[in-house]
C-alpha cells in the first residue's frame, strides 16, 4: 500500500496529542490541513481512526493499533534525524533519559547537573516512569537509554548494560515500633507486622514478593504506593514498616531506624541500559562517559 510517509507523521502527532489544534501547532501547519490529511489516511486504510468531539479526539481500536506500530517508527526516523544533526557537535541537540522518581532523585541529578554545566546548550528531557515501565521508552524509541533497578524482567537481550551502583534494600520503622529495633526478626515475624512497599508495577514490588516466596510466605502488604519518599513519611508517623532501597534512607534519622531480617536480602544494581541496535548520539555518549567516571 502506498501511502504519504507525512499522513503518517500528521497521524502521529494528532494521536499523541489527541487534538487537532495541537497537532497544527507542533507541524506548523492549519488545522484544516490536518483534518484533511486525515480524513485522506482513513480513506486509504478504509478506517475510521478517530472520534471526534468538539475539543478533543479520541483514537478508535483501530487508530489505537495504528499508533502503537506508528509511534516506534517515527520516534525512530526522529532520533535518526536527530543523531545526523549531532554527530559532530554537542552545540545542541537533545539528551532523552528514562528513569525512575527515586533514581533520578538520588543517583542522577548530580550528574544532570554536571553535564548541564558542560553542554549547556543540549536540551536534557527525562521522562519518568517505574523501571519495568522505561523498558518500553526504550523499546519504542522515546528515550536514548534508561537508568533502572536490577534484577529487570523485561530487558531483552538486544540491549547493553553498565552497572553503575550496587544497594541493599532494608525494612524501615519509625519510633511506634521502636522495640523492634535491636531484633533480629525472620521475614514470616515480620509478616505479622503492617508493611509498606512500591506498588506492584516496580521492580521493588517484584523483588519483595519473590523473597517472600523463597521462604513459602505470602506477601500482602498494608499500603501500595508509587514512591519512596512517600513510604519514608509513612513510617515515620507509625502507619508501618517501609521497605525502601539504603540509598533513600535519611543520613543520621532519629526517626528511623532499621530493622535486621534472618533471612539473606540479596543485593541489587541500578545499571544504565540502551539498545545495542541503534547507534547513541554524541549525547548519549558524553553522558555515560559523564556518569560512568
Amino acid at each position: 500500500m502506498d501511502i504519504n510517509y507525512e499522513l503518517y507523521k500528521v497521524f502521529y502527532f494528532v494521536a499523541r496529542t489527541l487534538s487537532f489544534s495541537e497537532a497544527s501547532k507542533e507541524l506548523y501547519i492549519s488545522q484544516s490541513a490536518v483534518s484533511q490529511s486525515i480524513k485522506t489516511l482513513e480513506k486509504k486504510l478504509n478506517q475510521h481512526l478517530f472520534i471526534r468531539s468538539t475539543k478533543k479526539v479520541q483514537l478508535t481500536p483501530e487508530g489505537n493499533m495504528l499508533f502503537k506500530h506508528i509511534e516506534p517508527a517515527i520516534n525512530l526516523i526522529m532520533r535518526g534525524e536527530n543523531h545526523l544533526m549531532e554527530t559532530h557537535t554537542l552545540n545542541g541537540g537533545q539528551l532523552r533519559i528514562g528513569a525512575s522518581d527515586t533514581i533520578c532523585r538520588y543517583l542522577l541529578v548530580p550528574f544532570l547537573n554536571e553535564f548541564h554545566k558542560k553542554y549547556p546548550n543540549v536540551h536534557i528531557k527525562v521522562t519518568n516512569s517505574t523501571s519495568i515501565e522505561c523498558v518500553s521508552l526504550l523499546e519504542n524509541g522515546s528515550v536514548d537509554f534508561i537508568v533502572t533497578n536490577f534484577p529487570n524482567r523485561r530487558l531483552q537481550d538486544n540491549t547493553k548494560t553498565i552497572m553503575l551502583k550496587e544497594f541493599y534494600d532494608v525494612f524501615i520503622g519509625g519510633s511506634k515500633y521502636l522495640k523492634l529495633k535491636d531484633s533480629l526478626l525472620t521475614l514470616a515475624e515480620l509478616q505479622k507486622y503492617p508493611l509498606l512497599m512500591l506498588d506492584k508495577n516496580s521492580t521493588t514490588s517484584e523483588y519483595l514478593h519473590n523473597l517472600f516466596q523463597q521462604y513459602g510466605l505470602d506477601l500482602i502488604p498494608e499500603i501500595e504506593i508509587s514512591s519512596n519518599d512517600l513510604l519514608i513519611d509513612l513510617a515515620k508517623i507509625g502507619l508501618g514498616i517501609a521497605f525502601i532501597p539504603d540509598y533513600c534512607l535519611p543520613p543520621e534519622s532519629n526517626e528511623l531506624f532499621t530493622i535486621k531480617v534472618k533471612e539473606d536480602v540479596p543485593k541489587r544494581h541500578i545499571g544504565l541500559s540502551y539498545s545495542d541496535q541503534i547507534p547513541l548520539s554524541q549525547a548519549a555518549k558524553a553522558f555515560i562517559d559523564l556518569i560512568k567516571g
